[in-house]
């Protein structure tokens, strides 16, 4: 499954919006220091960075980190210009000498490029795998992983964010997928396809698709504190029969990677084909309807 497209990743930004939980969101604002220094494992086209200003951030340092170097060229590109668009005072970040800087403070990332501020908040974004990222440094005040931990192998990615915060630092993971497929109106073959799904993903090397709830166990066994856990489905559902913004093209992709994952699946159904054309058909119509089970969770470090 490509997540990575810049489209797709864009698509979902109103389904992201709507699913964030705000009481989780509203408990790590109230937790976080002045001036953070943040990175984010996964930053995709870097849309946490205009949530970071809509939330009030508006100063500190932020680093975003993705595998994918067309997705980190994207969020070069178009970041800067959308938070102009916003009425945000974005500029080139320079160095002492008045040339870009490419300075960066992470390790094995190397030289992010030319990164630039908004506000008081100096942003980069630097193609490099995430966890590595994240073992590399320390002192961060905030790690940040938006639909990421469910990706990777779970402890891992604890032993991996413990490192990379300061005492008492923060982590904040949203969207964490845990194994809850619907889509409506109902058909004959669909508790089949749900699992012949999950257990596609969870075939996959360091995936697990009850990752949310499994999380939650992790991080609640660790010395540090489980400040908060809370809902955030993503729900696509049409008004009438039209969808918001481009999450028609997001629920054409979520079919895509369905049809992916269970075609590639030893687990066979028997009428998936006419599972999807049904479903593509009631997309087109504008009367589908998709839910997916996720969490978000807000860990803070030991204070050592």
């Amino acid at each position: 499954m490509n997540h990575a497209r810049p489209r797709y990743l864009e698509s979902k930004r109103s389904v992201d919006d709507r699913a964030l939980s705000r009481r989780v969101r509203e408990r790590l604002l109230a937790a976080l220091p002045s001036d953070p220094r943040i990175v984010e494992a996964g930053c995709g086209t870097g849309v946490t960075v205009s949530r970071l200003r809509s939330w009030g951030i508006d100063s500190g340092r932020y680093l975003g980190v993705d595998t994918d170097a067309r997705i980190v060229a994207f969020a070069r590109d178009v970041r800067p210009k959308a938070l102009r668009r916003r009425g945000y005072r974005v500029a080139a970040r320079t160095d002492r000498t008045g040339s870009p800087d490419e300075t960066d403070w992470t390790g094995p990332t190397g030289r992010p490029g030319a990164g630039f501020t908004v506000a008081d908040l100096d942003v980069a974004f630097a193609t490099a795998d995430a966890l590595e990222t994240l073992e590399a440094v320390s002192d961060c005040d905030l790690v940040l992983a938006q639909a990421f931990a469910d990706l990777v192998p779970l402890s891992r990615f604890v032993s991996a964010v413990e490192s990379a915060l300061r005492p008492g630092g923060l982590a904040y993971v949203p969207i964490t997928f845990d194994g809850g497929t619907i889509f409506q109106p109902d058909h004959p073959a669909d508790d089949a396809v749900e699992a012949a799904y999950h257990a596609a993903i969870d075939a996959r090397r360091g995936r697990d698709v009850r990752a949310g709830r499994h999380l939650i166990e992790l991080l609640g066994r660790r010395a540090g504190t489980l400040l908060a856990v809370g809902s955030s489905d993503w729900i696509v559902r049409p008004r009438g029969s039209r969808y918001p913004a481009d999450e028609r093209y997001f629920l054409s992709r979520i079919l895509g990677f369905v049809e992916e994952a269970v075609g590639s699946s030893s687990h066979s159904v028997d009428g998936f084909d006419s599972w999807l054309a049904t479903r593509r058909e009631q997309l087109a119509a504008g009367s589908l309807t998709y839910v997916a089970h996720q969490y978000d969770l807000l860990y803070r470090a030991p204070e050592r």
